[in-house]
């Protein structure tokens, strides 16, 4: 090895890296082989994992009502219920994924506090059991928009059953959500519905007692007694002309009203069959029970460990111990060289 002044420094070229790592051969070489045994020992000792995954794609937000119901609100830019969703719908079922309603679900359903053989009586409990679930649950989006659930189970069939449970668990998270909203909606619309239905009927039995004075078409029997009291007086008919000036005293007094109630009742009526529509579709999303994704592939019991990778944990062990001893005789070396 070629060395230097102490003012100089200390130079080492590649061939003088070569020359001294061969003389510190042998303790390179021991230090080597005991990281070798001891990281063969410790990947031993790791309990294999098992990973199940679940591939799917989120359906469109649309509306079911919109779609199969409401005919007249159909246009080029609607939606269909067979739609993949896009960005906005694929980050909005990763949220849901991450959410601790699907997390205590999966937890209770699999009875994973004793399954992780998670100490009861710790006051952590909860946070050792949650942690372990996020390091064994994942999801990710795929860069094809596709949302993928991956679990890291000891067991491998428990791992499969983990992940399709979730999945099955995701359109009861999307319905429990919705079913809110759509009940105050369908309640609202419910509500405008009968008083609707009431007053066309108030407005009816109003209408029909007018009818009983003898108007049924204010219009055409005011133009018909109008030429008809014009005839009568012209042929000096005071008997008819007094039957006719009765009528028009009725139909002066109740005239008014029975025009107001008929524009009233042909006004409601119209009104009448647009809530019964909307009612019909709140019904159809109150009790929709379409699915909220499209799942492509559900998970199968593995039959290869996903973890440990033991011969990659020996290599690298053994070659980060070697470059470490390296390293710390290059300085040892340094120190004495100097001093």
């Amino acid at each position: 090895m070629v060395k230097k002044t102490k003012d100089q420094g200390l130079v080492y070229d590649a061939f003088d890296l070569i020359k001294f790592a061969w003389d510190k051969k042998w303790i390179l070489i021991g230090l080597s082989l005991i990281a070798f045994i001891a990281s063969v020992i410790v990947s031993l000792l790791i309990t294999p994992k098992f990973r199940s995954k679940v591939v799917m794609f989120p359906a469109a937000s649309v509306s079911v009502s919109k779609n199969l119901v409401e005919t007249a609100v159909i246009t080029s830019d609607t939606k269909d219920i067979l739609t993949f969703g896009e960005d906005e719908e694929s980050e909005r079922l990763l949220q849901i994924l991450r959410s601790d309603q699907i997390k205590k679900h999966i937890i209770e359903k699999f009875n994973l506090l004793e399954h992780y053989e998670i100490d009861t009586a710790s006051k952590y409990k909860n946070t050792f059991l949650y942690s372990k679930f996020e390091g064994n649950v994942s999801f990710r989006r795929t860069e094809f928009l596709s949302i993928e659930i991956s679990v890291l189970d000891e067991d491998a069939q428990m791992a499969a059953d983990i992940a399709n449970g979730i999945v099955t668990y995701i359109d009861s998270v999307y319905f429990n959500i919705k079913k809110s909203r759509a009940q105050e909606a369908y309640a609202i619309v419910e509500r405008e519905y009968n008083s609707s239905k009431v007053l066309i009927e108030q407005l009816t039995d109003s209408l029909n007692k007018i009818r009983s004075y003898g108007i049924h078409d204010y219009e055409s029997m005011a133009e018909a007694l109008n030429l008809a009291y014009g005839e009568a007086i012209a042929s000096g008919n005071t008997r008819a002309i007094k039957a006719i000036e009765n009528k028009m005293e009725v139909m002066s007094k109740y005239g008014g009203a029975y025009i107001e109630l008929s524009d009233k009742l042909e006004w409601e009526i119209e009104r009448f069959s647009l809530l019964k529509s909307k009612l019909a579709a709140a019904k159809v999303n109150l009790e929709s029970t379409m699915t909220n994704v499209f799942v492509l592939d559900y998970a199968n019991k593995s039959e290869r460990k996903a973890t440990p990778h033991r011969s990659m944990i020996v290599m690298v062990s053994t070659l980060t111990t070697f470059a470490l001893a390296l390293l710390l005789l290059l300085i040892i070396d340094n120190i004495k060289s100097r001093y």
